[in-house]
C-alpha cells in the first residue's frame, strides 16, 4: 500500500511517516508540505522524494492512502480533496477547528467510503484500557468523577541555544493551532473522558499563560454529564514531573492510574486500594491498525464519529474560555 505524507508542520509528522516505513505492508512513496523548505528537509530525512504539487497526489491512482500532518487550519480543505480522491486517512489531531467544517470533512468520508482514523494513541495503552474495563464492568458502579491530567515541558525546558521549550514556534500561531495546549495535548484528555462518559451536557474553562506564548500554554476543562458526573480535562506545555494521572471514581469504588500502574478499590478488593498487576496487552497502534483495515484485515479504529466528537468539546471548551461562561453543548442532531 502506498501512502503521501500530506503535511511536514506537526511534531509528530516523523513518527508517523517513520511507522509507515517500518510496516511491511506499506510503502511511503513521497511528501508534500505547503513550506517547500521545510517539505525538503523532512522528505530528504526520510529518504523519500517531495512532492510540491498536491493535485499531483490526489490525481495519482497509485497512492490509496495519506497521513496527514499539516498545521490544523489546513484539515478541512485537505481531508475533503483526500475523500473525494478516495484516498484512506490516516490523520492527526483534532480534526478540524468548528463543528461546521467538522461536518462537512464527516460527510465526505462518509460519501467516499475511504478507511479514515485519526491519531488516539492512549486508547491502545494497557492501562487505560484496564482502567476502562473496570469502569464497563460495573465493579465502581455508577461513575461520578473522572480526572485525566496530561502535561509536558514543551514550553520550559531549557535548550542548548539558551532559549525556554522544544515545541515548534508555530505551535503557538493560534491562527494555524485554533489553539494552545488544551487543543494539542489537551485532545488527550478529551477523548479519553469522551471514551470513559460519553457526551457532555456542559463545559466550563480556565486557560492561563505561564509563558509570553500568544496561546494558552496551561488550561483546564471541566465537563458536566446528563447524570450528573463531572470530568476534568487538565493539561499543558509547563510542567515536568507526573506528566500523566488519569482517574475515575463511581459510587462503589475507584481506580487511578498514575507512574504507569493502575491501583483500584471496591468490594472485590475490600474496599482497599490493591495494584491491578494482570494488564491487557497494548493495542496495535492506530496508523498500523489503519494500515491492515486499509488492506482488508479488521476494522480503522477511531473512526470519523470519534473524530467529530473530539472538535465538538474542543469548540466547547474554546467557546467558554472565550465567552467566561458555561458552555451549553447543542443536541447532536
Amino acid at each position: 500500500m502506498k501512502i503521501a505524507v500530506v503535511g511536514a508542520w506537526h511534531v509528530h509528522t516523523m513518527e508517523y511517516a517513520t511507522a509507515i516505513q517500518k510496516n511491511p505492508n506499506a510503502e511511503l512513496c513521497c511528501l508534500w508540505d505547503d513550506n517547500e523548505e521545510r517539505g525538503k528537509a523532512t522528505a530528504e530525512k526520510l529518504g523519500v522524494p517531495f512532492q510540491p504539487d498536491l493535485q499531483a497526489i490526489w490525481d495519482d491512482p497509485t497512492i490509496e492512502g495519506i497521513s496527514v500532518t499539516t498545521a490544523t487550519n489546513q484539515h478541512t480543505e485537505v481531508l475533503i480533496a483526500a475523500a473525494k480522491a478516495k484516498k484512506n486517512i490516516f490523520t492527526e489531531k483534532v480534526l478540524a477547528l468548528t463543528n461546521e467544517d467538522a461536518e462537512e470533512i464527516a460527510q465526505a468520508v462518509r460519501e467516499s467510503g475511504v478507511k479514515f482514523t485519526i491519531s488516539y494513541p492512549h486508547k491502545t495503552w494497557p492501562t487505560l484500557k484496564a482502567a476502562k474495563a473496570l469502569v464497563d464492568s460495573g465493579k465502581l458502579g455508577k461513575i461520578t468523577y473522572a480526572r485525566v491530567h496530561n502535561y509536558h515541558d514543551g514550553s520550559v525546558r531549557p535548550q542548548a541555544d539558551g532559549s525556554l521549550g522544544w515545541l515548534p514556534p508555530h505551535f503557538y500561531d493560534a491562527a494555524q493551532t485554533g489553539g494552545g495546549a488544551m487543543m494539542d495535548l489537551g485532545a488527550h484528555p478529551m477523548y479519553t473522558l469522551n471514551w470513559f462518559m460519553g457526551e457532555p451536557k456542559t463545559v466550563t474553562s480556565q486557560f492561563t499563560n505561564v509563558t509570553p506564548r500568544a496561546v494558552e500554554d496551561n488550561a483546564v476543562s471541566v465537563f458536566e454529564f446528563a447524570n450528573g458526573a463531572i470530568g476534568v480535562s487538565e493539561t499543558g506545555f509547563v510542567t515536568s514531573g507526573i506528566n500523566y494521572v488519569m482517574e475515575a471514581c463511581g459510587t462503589k469504588g475507584s481506580v487511578m492510574i498514575h507512574n504507569d500502574m493502575v491501583e483500584y478499590c471496591c468490594e472485590e478488593t475490600d474496599n482497599k486500594v490493591v495494584q491491578l498487576t494482570d494488564l491487557p496487552e497494548k493495542s496495535t497502534m492506530p496508523i498500523d491498525a489503519w494500515i491492515d483495515a486499509c488492506r482488508g484485515e479488521g476494522e480503522a479504529p477511531n473512526g470519523i464519529d470519534d473524530a467529530v466528537a473530539l472538535t465538538r468539546l474542543m469548540v466547547g471548551a474554546y467557546e467558554s474560555y472565550r465567552t467566561q461562561q458555561k458552555y451549553l453543548f447543542p443536541a447532536e442532531k
